[in-house]
């Protein structure tokens, strides 16, 4: 990949690398090559543990040229975790970088990023590719409240799910109005997260020009990149809209954001005071924001509808699907009560291996994420606390049960409860309770944690108490620990 002029010929810029769609035609028809000789057929997995860059986008789209799949892997995952995924998902091949060398090298199928260069130097075009018509066929997981991670299995759509995603009903781009090949989409997010991972592919596949932020995210690299490339709209998380904010006012006015027609944020609640600030400093009705997650998503809300309803994240979406509040019976709750969301999915899906969860999300044909909520008069949704124990911290889904079963492996760890504190950065960081039962600190508790699991799941605090409170059941009454540190935030979510 070569450096050069912004042209209307490039297709993906990481930083100063730009790859024109020649270019970009003939290494995806080369890594086809690659992984078939890596024995990569139709049914198979690839795992793609890389930090944003255009070979992340190759592999994916040339495994689902193939008819495989592909799983994008968190590159600051720990080698257990990994090597989890790895043998649940079937993976074949994974392909690393220097920043998750140390994890990866060694494990089964493991390729790392110079290799690959060189087996995608000297392999022979595959036929027939030119780089249009791309598919991403991709696997991806969400944790559940048992603390591994879940494929998320789809079955085919009906007959009325297919006629919605031919007439575009599913298409926020369009909705937005950015779903043209001349768009320029940037993806603000790693590429393991499948809010970045799910749009940027989509441009990619409608003939946009994808930019990515490679290096993690900048706020006033961001800010310049837009104004550089006449970025047209971008996602993002309400971290990223906090540090961008947190900028002084003569850095931020430096900037020409003119050509944005979009900004999409999503993957965590954002506070209203930062939401209403961000509206001010865009180019007008630019900001949409999307609730859901990596099952499906559930409602959208405009620039427009935002300022009639501030606090709302919006109508069901697509438009014309369900969107209900329920009791923890099952009954609908009437407008202004709180009860338990849930929304129609684009198509049906299924956590591989967990029934137990599938049973706990799904309550006839509508799903929930386990977030209490309530409708308005005018049907439109807002949160206002979460069932399930997810911490959300930077957009990032953190599940304290696969943090509680490592540090119950800590010698002096009798008791340990995890829970999500409020932060005026990452919306949630994590604290963990503990009982001891041998003498240790909160930095012993803390290194012990990061040794196991990616550093952004451990705690950033520990709290050390006598004894959790625990119902008669057994089980930790988490509102009752969460209540003294959630008291003042304003917002429980």
């Amino acid at each position: 990949m070569s450096a050069g002029t912004n042209s209307a010929d490039i297709v993906l810029v990481a930083g100063d690398w730009r790859v024109s769609r020649a270019e970009y035609a003939d290494r995806l028809a080369r890594a086809i090559t690659v992984l078939r000789d890596l024995g990569v057929v139709e049914g198979c997995c690839i795992g793609v543990a890389l930090r944003n860059c255009p070979q992340f986008f190759e592999l994916f789209a040339a495994a689902g040229s193939m008819g495989a799949k592909s799983v994008p892997i968190a590159w600051r995952l720990k080698r257990e975790e990994v090597a989890y995924l790895i043998a649940d998902s079937g993976a074949r091949s994974v392909f690393y970088d220097a920043d998750s060398a140390a994890q990866m090298a060694g494990l089964p199928g493991a390729i790392s990023l110079d290799d690959y260069e060189e087996r995608l130097a000297t392999a022979e075009p595959a036929p027939g590719i030119d780089g249009t018509g791309l598919k991403f066929n991709m696997e991806l997981y969400s944790s559940g409240t048992t603390g591994r991670p879940k494929a998320i299995e789809r079955g085919q759509p009906t007959a009325e799910q297919m006629q919605r995603l031919m007439s575009g009903a599913f298409n926020l781009p369009r909705l937005m109005g950015v779903d043209g090949p001349n768009e320029v989409h940037m993806m603000t997010g790693p590429l393991y997260h499948s809010q970045p991972i799910g749009f940027s592919t989509q441009a990619l596949a409608a003939g946009q020009r994808v930019v990515m932020m490679s290096g993690g995210f900048d706020a006033e690299t961001c800010l310049a990149t837009i104004e550089r490339e006449k970025v047209t709209w971008i996602t993002c998380v309400p971290t990223h809209l906090i540090r961008i904010l947190t900028l002084p006012e003569a850095i931020r006015s430096r900037y020409d954001l003119s050509s944005l027609k979009a900004v999409m944020h999503s993957a965590a609640p954002c506070p209203r005071d930062v939401k209403a600030a961000v509206i001010e400093l865009l180019p007008p009705n630019v900001l949409w924001e999307v609730y859901g997650g990596t099952e499906g998503a559930m409602t959208m809300i405009s620039p427009a509808e935002w300022l009639r309803k501030p606090g709302s994240v919006g109508k069901a979406f697509p438009p014309g699907t369900e969107l209900k509040v329920l009791d923890l019976e099952g009954n609908p709750v009437p407008p202004g009560v709180a009860g338990l969301i849930y929304g129609q999915p684009m198509m049906s899906f299924n956590y591989r291996g967990a029934r137990q969860l599938d049973g706990e999300t799904w309550r006839g044909g509508l799903f929930t994420l386990g977030d209490i909520g309530y409708l308005d008069e005018d049907g439109y949704l807002f949160i206002t606390d979460r069932l399930k124990d997810m911490i959300i911290s930077g957009g990032a889904n953190i599940y304290p049960a696969e943090v509680e079963a490592t540090l119950f492996n800590h010698p002096a760890v009798g008791d340990v409860s995890v829970i999500g504190v409020p932060d005026a950065h990452w919306g949630e960081t994590v604290k963990a309770i503990v009982e001891l039962r041998a003498p240790a600190s909160e930095a012993d508790i803390i290194a012990f944690c990061r040794e196991h699991l990616a550093h952004y799941k451990c705690p950033a605090s520990v709290d050390f108490v006598d004894r959790l409170p625990r119902d008669p059941n057994g089980k930790v009454r988490k509102r009752e620990l969460r209540e003294p540190y959630w008291a003042e935030a304003g917002r429980a979510v």
